[in-house]
């Protein structure tokens, strides 16, 4: 596209309007890599609400994981707001959640899952 662009068009603007686009995205490809498009489309899915606030029931730390495909798992335990069902915010979950009074213990078997709070 970059070459029939640069060579079918006879304006010159449109020489230049028409080669910067095709430049700019084999640039990105190439920086981004095909490979990490591929990994970032698999969304990252709850397994467990670990815990959940008392003061606002749509604030949960949740446990998560993500399908890599044959690498395996991606797995992370996250703070959720929930601002719709389909909207939410995640951050990084505290390190202290054991001592913090707001939270209440929703699963029993946190210790199982082995993962250490970030």
């Amino acid at each position: 596209m970059l070459l029939w662009n640069l060579f079918s068009i006879k304006i010159i603007a449109k020489r230049i309007i028409g080669t910067v686009y095709p430049t700019i995205f084999l640039i990105l490809i190439i920086v981004v890599s095909p490979m990490k498009i591929l990994s970032s489309s698999s969304a990252w899915q709850t397994q467990k609400i670990l815990y959940q606030n008392s003061h606002w029931s749509s604030k949960t730390i949740e446990f998560q994981m993500q399908n890599v495909g044959a690498r395996g798992y991606n797995k992370r335990i996250v703070q959720v707001l929930y601002l719709t069902p389909f909207f939410m915010i995640t951050n990084e979950a505290p390190n202290d959640i054991d001592k913090r009074i707001e939270w209440i213990r929703i699963d029993k078997d946190v210790n199982e899952l082995k993962l250490k709070f970030p």
